[in-house]
């Protein structure tokens, strides 16, 4: 069973922060999952929202900004329990990568459309080329909610792995939890992360499609969903509170 930290740990520390990723990695968990965009002039940035308002102190589209404005940007205050150090920025993947490749985790990069649903040309083929360049690409799992853009990163990088998102809203748009489920096993070796109540409501139906190594759940925070999947016959748990998945797991 894989430990997944969710943006980090977005609950503990502020999500897709480098003081988040540092604290994580030094918790033990094996894997990381973070967002990726582009800003105007092409460079990766790495936050969840396509906007700035949410989580930083700017606003605006991150692909109708600069890089050197976007990384300048600082954090919004007060973002999880135990916080994290005042000024920190928006950072950039080349930082983040640099920071995961000493630790040997897994990293989970999801890749994010920008806020007209479209993905920039060229950006899966950048992207890759971040992660060979980095050094991490083969403990990398490139993620997203969009099944043709996890088609388009194999086409690119035939040796790559992928992993789907999957929650009611997508599955609706896919026709139905069924027809979501046979369109990603269709995928090579996909692996599919389905909501937790999306997968507690379709238990059979996403184990007999996927199988074990091929299935996992999100988001688990509470103690006793915690406990309750830690002990389930799935790949990993995405968690925003990694350290209480990592004592339920003991305890397991």
């Amino acid at each position: 069973m894989i430990i997944v930290g969710h943006r980090g740990a977005r609950n503990l520390w502020p999500e897709n922060s480098l003081s988040g990723f540092r604290e994580l990695a030094a918790l033990g968990v094996e894997a990381v999952e973070f967002d990726v965009h582009e800003t105007r002039d092409g460079t990766a940035v790495v936050i969840h929202d396509p906007l700035m308002d949410r989580t930083t102190e700017g606003s605006g589209a991150i692909r109708d900004l600069p890089a050197a404005q976007v990384l300048a940007t600082p954090l919004r205050a007060g973002q999880g329990e135990r916080g994290g150090p005042a000024g920190e920025c928006v950072p950039s993947l080349d930082d983040v990568l640099a920071l995961f490749r000493p630790t040997g985790m897994e990293l989970h990069v999801e890749i994010k459309t920008n806020a007209a649903g479209e993905l920039p040309p060229g950006a899966i083929a950048r992207l890759v080329k971040k992660l060979h360049g980095a050094g991490v690409a083969d403990r990398s799992i490139l993620t997203c909610f969009v099944p043709e853009v996890l088609e388009q990163v194999l086409q690119e990088w035939p040796q790559g792995r992928v992993l789907a998102s999957l929650d009611h809203r997508s599955a609706e748009m896919l026709g139905g939890i069924t027809k979501a489920l046979a369109r990603y096993a269709a995928i090579p070796g996909c692996i599919v992360a389905v909501q937790k109540t999306l997968l507690a409501a379709t238990w059979d139906a996403c184990s007999n499609a996927l199988g074990s190594e091929r299935l996992g759940a999100w988001v688990l925070n509470e103690p006793d969903e915690i406990a309750q999947w830690i002990g389930m016959p799935i790949r990993q748990i995405t968690t925003d509170r990694p350290d209480l998945a990592l004592a339920a797991r003991r305890k397991a």
